[in-house]
């Protein structure tokens, strides 16, 4: 079931899922294609990648995880996997199949979908992605887990933020960032983002060999959560015979620092894709 509720922009709609509602916008008309951004963000992440993709005759959905932005934060679980049922379900809802661009997190839970539901996914942008977890000693995850702890969560991400606009950032980047700390300071928003990064991409990375649609791999160059960003692109590549972009001047989020380039390149790879398999 979907409610519509008026906005500025496109109309904000909400997909009822079992323990709350997912926010998100849908508009104009074409293949489709859904949005999907990683833990701690914000749709508004692809607020340059979404009006260049609707301009090339695509019908854009942008999703906001569950507990961010405009989706509840009701649900007693997050993560990859949840992501990706909530991902299959919006799909199902405005009718499929559709190419999944996911970043980040957003990423690992777009190749989920596509090994689960091969019918429904066409094909996979992977922008900045986590299909896997990283090499972390029990030291370094404890650290990580007190500084992603819900009491300051909210003033570590902010502070990190930054860092990971490693490169170029966005002309709109200290209006973006105090959008995204606005939401993280509702009730309810921070704990939600807390649980999220408890996810593990094991379940992930498991499902790799069973992906078929066709992948985009976008790198930024700078992305500071990886040792060395190339090789975790040529790794996935690899693993799913994929294309790779590598983005320069750019760290996680090169869908809002090069909005051009990457715009541009995933507009190219669009066009090879066969959208009703």
């Amino acid at each position: 079931m979907t409610t519509i509720l008026p906005s500025s922009g496109p109309p904000t709609r909400f997909l009822t899922r079992p323990e709350g509602r997912i926010g998100y916008d849908v508009a104009s008309d074409g293949p489709l294609v859904v949005l999907v951004p990683g833990m701690g963000d914000l749709r508004a992440t692809y607020r340059f990648l979404a009006r260049a993709l609707r301009a090339a005759g695509f019908r854009v959905a942008v999703t906001d995880l569950r507990g961010h932005g405009d989706s509840d934060t009701t649900f007693t679980s997050y993560g990859d996997v949840e992501t990706a049922g909530d991902v299959v379900a919006l799909i199902e809802e405005l009718g499929g199949p559709a190419v999944v661009v996911g970043n980040s997190m957003g990423a690992g839970s777009a190749a989920y979908a596509a090994a689960e539901r091969p019918d429904l996914v066409s094909a996979l942008v992977l922008v900045g992605p986590f299909v896997r977890d990283g090499d972390m000693s029990p030291l370094q995850r404890l650290v990580l887990r007190v500084a992603l702890a819900r009491p300051w969560i909210t003033s570590t991400w902010k502070a990190y933020l930054p860092k990971l606009y490693a490169g170029h950032r966005p002309h709109d980047f200290d209006a973006y960032r105090d959008q995204v700390v606005a939401n993280l300071r509702r009730r309810g928003y921070g704990k939600a983002f807390s649980l999220t990064t408890h996810t593990t991409h094991a379940p992930v990375e498991a499902r790799l060999g069973k992906v078929c649609a066709a992948t985009l791999v976008v790198m930024g160059e700078l992305d500071p959560d990886f040792a060395n960003p190339r090789t975790e692109a040529e790794w996935i590549a690899k693993e799913l015979n994929a294309d790779v972009v590598m983005v320069a001047d750019a760290g996680h989020y090169p869908q809002s620092q090069q909005p051009a380039i990457v715009s541009d390149a995933i507009t190219r790879f669009l066009a090879t894709v066969d959208h009703h398999a």
